[in-house]
């Protein structure tokens, strides 16, 4: 098998592509010969060495989220057929040829998706799901604000805010994203590029946002907060702000100075406005294998019923994972960049 490795953390060099023999697996799992990987940005996290889930697990193999093909099942597998199409999740292990996963790890392939788009489903739409339905717990007719709208986890959010009832706003960084943003389902669109963002929150939602999306972490929490109606939720779930775009490593130095920027928010204060903060990252979920399963099961649900669109992917090959990474650092990427095995 090929794999990506990070034996220490730095810039897109230290994803390093080795081989050694293909893994087995064992007891309630099976083994995938990979076809396409989902590219994060926590996936750049990690090669920085600024990921906290993969403290301690270096050297390390990137990637949460991958598709292809059943080659071997374990002893206790009955319901995954050599051959079979399937994606699925894993925490950290994804930037391979090979992946041995927990059979509970593992959904069939949508009919008509092909494997480039199975790879580029999961981690974000198990995000949006749980930043919807277990922590901002919406409700139809409600109005949300989404950030960063137009990449990954950003339409998903659209798409399911579409299929739960909600009036979403979304927010993006220029214009030509605003175009797939309306497509997905929002009902207005923030171009930062032109437009002043809170002024123009404002005269879209007067009243606030029942429940605000961030994954900026820094330039948009404080005033997301103020903006939030009576019993809004701020739903954080990334911090991309702490990390300029289109640099490789980070500074360390800003990082530290970008922390105690960050705002905290007084119980007392939440208590008196009726406001309140819930963060969360889904890759400590992903040991949860029956929220895990019932969440999938909804989606695949709606894939079916043709209500969640596929989204415009950009992909590299497996040996191109450090433009891969360059890509998505730029924050000009649309929609999800792959990789493919």
């Amino acid at each position: 098998m090929r794999k990506i490795v990070v034996s220490r953390p730095g810039g897109h060099a230290a994803l390093a592509l080795v081989e050694e023999a293909d893994p087995r697996p064992g007891p309630g799992q099976v083994r995938v010969r990979v076809r396409a990987i989902g590219v994060n940005y926590a996936d750049c996290l990690v090669r920085m060495g600024c990921y906290p889930a993969a403290k301690g697990l270096y050297p390390i193999i990137p990637g949460f989220e991958f598709s292809g093909v059943v080659e071997e099942v374990g002893p206790g597998v009955s319901d995954f057929a050599l051959g079979e199409r399937v994606f699925g999740i894993s925490r950290f292990g994804a930037y391979a040829s090979q992946v041995v996963a927990d059979r509970r790890q593992l959904w069939p392939c949508p009919e008509g998706w092909n494997f480039e788009e199975c790879a580029a489903f999961p981690a974000v739409y198990l995000t949006a799901y749980h930043g919807l339905f277990k922590a901002a717990r919406v409700e139809a007719g409600e109005t949300v604000l989404i950030h960063s709208a137009a990449g990954g986890v950003g339409t998903a959010l659209l798409q399911l805010s579409r299929i739960a009832g909600l009036r979403a706003v979304a927010v993006v960084g220029s214009g030509r994203k605003a175009f797939l943003c309306r497509e997905l389902g929002a009902a207005a669109v923030i171009d930062k590029s032109s437009q002043r963002l809170w002024p123009e929150a404002e005269v879209l939602s007067p009243g606030g946002y029942e429940a605000i999306f961030d994954a900026n972490g820094l330039s948009t929490l404080r005033e997301g907060y103020k903006h939030l109606a009576p019993s809004g939720r701020l739903v954080v779930y990334g911090f991309a702000d702490f990390f300029p775009r289109g640099k490789a490593l980070p500074s360390w130095p800003r990082l530290a100075w970008s922390y105690l920027r960050v705002p905290r928010f007084s119980p007392f204060g939440m208590t008196a406005l009726n406001r309140g903060v819930v963060g969360f990252n889904v890759i400590y979920l992903f040991d949860r294998l029956d929220w895990a399963g019932q969440a999938m099961k909804e989606l695949l649900g709606w894939i079916g019923e043709g209500r969640i669109k596929k989204v415009p992917l950009t992909v590299f090959p497996m040996e191109e994972a450090g433009k891969a990474h360059e890509a998505l650092e730029s924050g000009a990427t649309t929609g999800k960049l792959v990789l493919t095995a």
